[in-house]
């Protein structure tokens, strides 16, 4: 069996009790740390979680959001765009899983107390564009131009994602930078799994994933944490990056994938990264991503027959590489997906077009997966 070590972290929009989405224009950053505060603190998380210089990243939820600095960078607020819960690290994918779902649940009562219902989407359904005012200073710039991915950072407030992270003791340095590149170089046929984000402007968008068609060539696909500076590798959008906590050595990132309400779809996705990473016949290796190529799968997901192909040989490598893991039968829902050529934003469109409701369908897919949730849990309790 091997070594294995899986988190995640899962960004969740919201809509308000007037039915408003939750962003910059809607919502004051008071209003959702009001949530954040409410939200146990688990003090021995701080050996495993960053907490960062600012301290907003105290507890497993924590406020996604821009800070706007004074031109001597003092803190003067921030721009709220969602809240982020983040796992502990588990040896195993479901103990990941079930730690995500009991912090959603969590974070869910609290929200309802404060106004706010859980809404899934990968990209702002509403905005377009990040107008600041006043403008950033001096000093705000500075802090932008520090990496490829700060100067990208403003790009990001309009998307929501997660982090699927994994990390094995017996791999070398130069194994866990070979694992990214491999991933970065599969992952056009990897994202269409979870698209989620087929909104844009208030309407239905022409493809199933705004957030990748957009966000692909400017941000990494995968990424790697190391010790050792000298083994950095610089590249545009970065594949490499200094660890910034004793528990991120080692780490590598998935960050490609759109956000999934059904979080079997997360346990599903990390098995395939798992798999992938022990599977030694896959020839591909890219330390940036392929931005036509994620493209070509944002618009047309699986009914590309390139990215059919390609997922279909994936899913194949790695099912084969986990045939002694525990974590094999986790893959089933993406072959049920590849099978019938869907992606979950298919069902957010049918959605939209049974009701005619954005906002339904922004709704439906957190509804659908908790009913689901509930079902089981019945089921395992012999109840009816």
């Amino acid at each position: 069996m091997s070594n294995f070590r899986f988190g995640i972290e899962h960004e969740v929009a919201f809509l308000d009790h007037n039915g408003r989405f939750v962003d910059f224009v809607s919502t004051s950053y008071s209003q959702l740390q009001a949530v954040i505060d409410e939200l146990p603190l688990y003090p021995a998380d701080e050996q495993q979680l960053r907490i960062g210089d600012a301290g907003i990243r105290l507890k497993r939820w924590y406020l996604e959001a821009l800070e706007r600095l004074s031109p001597q960078g003092e803190w003067l607020t921030c721009l709220p765009k969602g809240i982020e819960i983040r796992t502990t690290i588990h040896p195993d994918i479901q103990g990941a899983i079930h730690e995500l779902e009991e912090s959603f649940t969590l974070l869910c009562q609290v929200a309802a107390r404060h106004g706010f219902t859980p809404v899934l989407t990968s990209y702002n359904p509403y905005q377009t564009c990040l107008i600041l005012d006043p403008p950033l200073n001096a000093y705000e710039w500075r802090l932008l131009d520090r990496s490829p991915e700060d100067r990208t950072a403003l790009s990001t407030f309009l998307t929501y994602g997660p982090d699927l992270s994994l990390s094995c003791s017996s791999w070398s340095t130069e194994l866990l930078i070979d694992r990214g590149r491999k991933l970065t170089y599969y992952s056009p046929y990897i994202v269409p799994f979870s698209f989620s984000s087929p909104f844009y402007e208030g309407k239905l968008w022409e493809g199933l994933s705004v957030r990748t068609f957009l966000r692909t060539g400017q941000r990494p696909a995968a990424l790697v944490f190391i010790a050792d500076e000298t083994q950095l590798l610089y590249s545009s959008p970065s594949l490499t990056k200094l660890a910034r906590i004793p528990a991120e050595i080692g780490r590598l990132e998935f960050k490609a994938c759109d956000s999934c309400a059904d979080f079997s779809l997360y346990a599903a996705l990390l098995a395939l990264l798992q798999g992938l990473t022990l599977d030694d016949t896959l020839p591909g290796r890219a330390t940036v991503p392929d931005a036509h190529l994620h493209q070509r799968a944002a618009l047309r997901g699986f009914e590309d027959e390139e990215i059919f192909a390609g997922a279909q040989q994936l899913l194949t490598a790695a099912a084969q590489a986990l045939e002694k893991e525990e974590s094999r039968p986790l893959l089933e829902p993406l072959f049920t997906l590849l099978e019938r050529r869907q992606t979950p934003a298919h069902q957010m469109i049918t959605r939209y077009r049974q009701t005619g409701s954005l906002k339904e369908a922004l709704r439906f897919p957190y509804l659908a997966s908790q009913g689901a949730a509930c079902e089981t849990r019945q089921g395992n309790t012999g109840m009816p």
